[in-house]
């Protein structure tokens, strides 16, 4: 006669333990984030934009393939890159949704507007000249649609719940390297007017009119002054006026690194003066953030370092990602250093595996570059808020 075997209360408990565990290191316990913020808002550049583009008469669109092809259903949606973006990562992150949606999308749900859209627009920059360039959003025309995105949400939800969504949401500002790789370098709208130094104190003047704080450390703001005519924007201001009051602000990448700008020096090495000018306006941004925040009552105004995280990429690509990048230099798209928006089209070459590549075009990073970096930034979040 057979008999079962016993179960051992001593393995058993082994075992729960032990799926426990795996449940720890897998991520699992993402879920005790899920009430830090109610919603994300995004600003900015084409490192942000969800789509926007896709609504207004630019030729700076990635509405065609190969853009998205790794994006949930294969679908081009504006976003710069294979797949999905920082953001909406955070937003998965968090449990709030699994991407940002633009906020010039048509028919917006009310489930989109009380967990956040998006407001960036690639070729966007800190200055109307750097948006002017490419006949996108301005920075200050983003600050018009929030507030018309703040009535939406009174009209929808209540005062009182749209005044506890805005101060319950993450807003995520990346903008400024428009500013220098387009009006600066390149096409040298600025570069006759000022030096490397005194345009990144020119770009962080801009940041701070946004806010209406007067700063003592801006010595040549007269000078500035004489190049710009147009309204002061005001943006973190505008933002923390509207209700936001948790805000992070991207620094510039290693700008240099970037293959189109390597192109232009016809080098396949770093440009260190590029690099160096984009620590050095990290810093004075990172400085100067709390300042803002120390004249805003009941703000968190964060810096997001995004250059290191990259840099950590280039030169250590096995360590930084799981599956290692072997190529760092080029992007996936045609040649790999002149290709990204309207010349990276469904007719132009692509890399077999786009996840090896940390770039998927000449400028902007691949899906699972992104993925990298918004689990370094997030962490960096989480820590601020500790």
């Amino acid at each position: 006669m057979s008999h079962k075997p016993q179960k051992d209360p001593s393995m058993a408990f082994t075992l729960f333990i032990f799926i426990a565990l795996l449940k720890l290191a897998t991520g699992d316990t993402i879920h005790n984030h899920t009430n830090l913020f109610k919603a994300i808002l995004v600003f900015g550049d084409s490192t942000q934009d969800s789509g926007n583009n896709n609504y207004i008469s630019t030729t700076l669109k990635a509405d065609h393939q190969p853009y998205g092809q790794d994006f949930p259903g294969r679908v081009p949606t504006g976003r710069f890159s294979n797949g999905k973006l920082v953001p909406d990562f955070w937003a998965s992150l968090l449990g709030i949704k699994k991407t940002i949606p633009p906020y010039l999308q048509p028919n917006l749900s009310s489930h989109d507007l009380m967990t956040g859209v998006n407001f960036a627009s690639a070729g966007s920059g800190y200055g109307d000249i750097t948006s002017g360039v490419s006949q996108v959003i301005s920075m200050s025309t983003q600050l018009t649609y929030i507030r018309k995105y703040v009535k939406r949400l009174k009209k929808t939800f209540g005062v009182k719940e749209a005044k506890s969504i805005l101060s319950s949401s993450l807003v995520s500002i990346s903008a400024g390297g428009n500013d220098f790789l387009i009006s600066f370098y390149d096409l040298r709208t600025r570069r006759d007017d000022f030096t490397v130094g005194d345009y990144q104190d020119f770009v962080l003047k801009k940041l701070q009119n946004f806010t209406k704080v007067k700063l003592l450390s801006f010595s040549r703001i007269l000078f500035f002054m004489c190049y710009y005519t147009l309204v002061t924007f005001y943006f973190i201001y505008e933002l923390y006026k509207q209700g936001c009051r948790t805000i992070v602000v991207s620094g510039l990448p290693p700008l240099g690194c970037l293959p189109i700008q390597m192109a232009s020096k016809f080098t396949r090495k770093c440009i260190k003066e590029q690099n160096f000018d984009a620590r050095t306006y990290n810093q004075k941004l990172k400085k100067l953030l709390p300042r803002i925040q120390s004249s805003l009552p009941g703000s968190r105004i964060m810096y997001s370092d995004i250059y290191n995280p990259l840099m950590e990429m280039i030169h250590h690509p096995k360590k930084t990602c799981k599956m290692g990048f072997t190529q760092t230099k080029i992007g996936c798209c045609g040649l790999g250093f002149l290709e990204a928006g309207p010349t990276c089209t469904p007719y132009t070459p692509l890399c077999p595996n786009p996840s090896n590549h940390l770039f998927f075009d000449s400028v902007h990073p691949s899906e699972a570059a992104y993925r990298y970096i918004s689990k370094t930034l997030f962490k960096q979040i989480l820590h601020y808020m500790k």
